[in-house]
C-alpha cells in the first residue's frame, strides 16, 4: 500500500511528511519533505496550553487546514494523483501530555477532515488515548515501527531526538521496549530563540553549541533529577523541559549565550547516554545506536553521542536509507496503513500498556454519493 505520513512535533517548527510503500512487511520511504511553520503560527503553537477554548478550537482547524494543503503539495510535487494513497497518517500537533495525573490525559490537535477531504484516502489519527484507556502512557509511539523495520538482527537503540528525545531497543532475543530520555531538541532551541530575540529557531550545524564552553558540572547535576533514574515505562510532556526549566537552571545572565547553548546540547547527549547505558539489555552487546529527528543533523550533539557511547558506533539513520527528518511522519504512515487494515500497530511494552491494541481514529475518504432522482407518489 502507499501512505502518506505527517508529523508536527513538540518542537513546533513545521510539519515533515514522507510517503511509504508498505509491501509484505517491508517499508520504504520514497519521497520526504518539511514544510516550516511561520514564525507567528509556530509562537500560536507553543503558546497552546495556555490557550482559551475559542483559540484551540481555532487552532485545531487551521492546523488541519496546514496539514491537508501540505499534502496536497507535497503530492503535487511528487506527482502522486488524489486517491492512489489509501492510507493517510497524522499524528496532529500534541497541546498536553499528562500520563501521571489522576486521570491521564492527552491531546493532539489538527482536525483530520481536511486531510482527508485533500488526499482523497481514510485518515488515521489520535493514536495516544487508545493506548491509555488501556493503562498505557501514550508514548512513544516509535517502538514498534523500529521493531518493524529494524528488529530481528542484532540488538540496537534507536534514538529520536525531536522535541522530547525517545528511545527504543530492538533485536533478536528481546522483547521490544522503548522510553522517553528526555529533552532533545527543546531546551537547545529555547536556548537558540532567547539569545537571538526569535530570528533563529534552531542552532543550525551546531555553530554555537561548538562556539560555547561547556559547564560539565552543571550538566552532571542536571542529570541527578528523579526523572532520569525512573525505570521504564516513563513519557514526558514538552512542558518538563520548556521555559521554566530554562529559566531556572539558565537564568539570564548566568553565563555567555553561547556557553548556555553548549552546556545544553552536552546535557542533551549526556541524558542519552545514560539512559542508554543504565536501561539497554545487559549481557548483550549493543551493535549500533541510531539517531534520527532534527538532532541527528547537528554535529555537535552527535560528537558528544559519540564520545560519550564510545565503543559503540553512533550512525544517522540516513546510513540505513531513512532521512533523519523522515522517520516519524513515515512511523505514522506505517500505523495508519495497519490501523486501515485492522491490525495491531502498537508495543504495549513501551508504554506500560496492559494489552496491544489498534491505535487512532478512521476519518473515512471522501465518498461521492449519487443521489436518486425522487419519485412522484400517487395514490
Amino acid at each position: 500500500m502507499l501512505a502518506l505520513g505527517l508529523m508536527s512535533g513538540t518542537s513546533a517548527d513545521g510539519v515533515s511528511l514522507a510517503l511509504v510503500r508498505v509491501d509484505g512487511g517491508k517499508l520504504r520511504v520514497l519521497a520526504h519533505e518539511t514544510y516550516p511553520y511561520s514564525p507567528e503560527l509556530s509562537q500560536r503553537i507553543l503558546a497552546a496550553p495556555r490557550a482559551s477554548a475559542p483559540e484551540l478550537c481555532r487552532l485545531n482547524f487551521e492546523l488541519g487546514a496546514v496539514f491537508a494543503r501540505c499534502a496536497k503539495r507535497f503530492m503535487r510535487d511528487n506527482r502522486v494523483p488524489k486517491g492512489a494513497v489509501g492510507a493517510v497518517g497524522s499524528h496532529g500537533q500534541t497541546v498536553i501530555h499528562l500520563p501521571e495525573d489522576r486521570l491521564p490525559s492527552t491531546l493532539q490537535i489538527g482536525e483530520p477532515s481536511f486531510l482527508a477531504e485533500s488526499v482523497g484516502a481514510p485518515v488515521v489519527s489520535d493514536f495516544r488515548p487508545r493506548d491509555m484507556a488501556v493503562g498505557g502512557e501514550g508514548a512513544p509511539l516509535a517502538p514498534f515501527f523500529d521493531e518493524y523495520v529494524f528488529g530481528g538482527g542484532s540488538l540496537r537503540a534507536l534514538q529520536n531526538l525531536g522535541g522530547i528525545g525517545n528511545a527504543a531497543f530492538v533485536g533478536k532475543g528481546i522483547k521490544t521496549f522503548g522510553f522517553d530520555t528526555g529533552p532533545g531538541n527543546c531546551l537547545m532551541d529555547l536556548a537558540v530563540r532567547r539569545m537571538s530575540n526569535g530570528r533563529k529557531v534552531f542552532d543550525r550545524d551546531g555553530r554555537i553549541a561548538l562556539c560555547g564552553r561547556i559547564d560539565e558540572a552543571l550538566a552532571g547535576c542536571l542529570l541527578k533529577q528523579g526523572f532520569f533514574a525512573r525505570r521504564p515505562p516513563k513519557t514526558l510532556d514538552r512542558a518538563a523541559f520548556g521555559e521554566q526549566y530554562l529559566r531556572r537552571h539558565f537564568p539570564a545572565g548566568r553565563m555567555r549565550h553561547e556557553d548556555a547553548v553548549a552546556t545544553l546540547t552536552y546535557f542533551t547527549a549526556l541524558s542519552v547516554s545514560d539512559a542508554v547505558r543504565r536501561f539497554r539489555p545487559k549481557n548483550i552487546p549493543l551493535s549500533e545506536l541510531i539517531v534520527s529527528g532534527g538532532g541527528a543533523l547537528n554535529p555537535a550533539l552527535m560528537g558528544h553521542l559519540r564520545r560519550l557511547l564510545a565503543p559503540v558506533p553512533v550512525r544517522s539513520i540516513s546510513e540505513h536509507g531513512i532521512h533523519a527528518l523522515a522517520k516519524e511522519p513515515a512511523m505514522m504512515a506505517l500505523l495508519a496503513v495497519l490501523a486501515v487494515e485492522g491490525k495491531i500497530n502498537h508495543c504495549p511494552a513501551a508504554t506500560g500498556a496492559r494489552e496491544p491494541r489498534i491505535l487512532g481514529k478512521i476519518t473515512p475518504a471522501c465518498v461521492r454519493v449519487k443521489t436518486a432522482k425522487k419519485r412522484s407518489m400517487s395514490r
